[in-house]
């Protein structure tokens, strides 16, 4: 089965308000199986342009799998503070 990213791109408003969301969000990601795989505070831009500093990858065993997460309650009852604190990008990838 193919693999489920989500990819954030963030720019930080709100540092404390941010941080706080991150105490929270680490554990809905792996109590819903999902793993880290990086955190970039100064990505490099090869071609085009990016947007924010901040660039978050996670990986789940599926797309559906990660897709769940997005949309849990547990999730859910955090991503206020997210938007609250952060510009942000989010996109769903599907794996090969």
């Amino acid at each position: 089965m193919a693999k489920g990213y989500m990819l954030f791109t963030e720019a930080v408003l709100d540092q404390p308000l941010y941080d706080a969301y991150i105490a929270k969000v680490v554990k809905t990601i792996t109590d819903s199986g999902g793993r880290i795989i990086m955190v970039d505070d100064s990505p490099e831009v090869l071609e085009g342009s990016w947007h924010g500093s901040r660039t978050v990858l996670l990986e789940w065993d599926s797309a559906a799998a990660a897709k769940a997460w997005y949309d849990s309650p547990e999730y859910q009852a955090i991503i206020g503070e997210r938007h609250a604190s952060v510009e942000a990008n989010a996109i769903l990838l599907h794996g090969l």
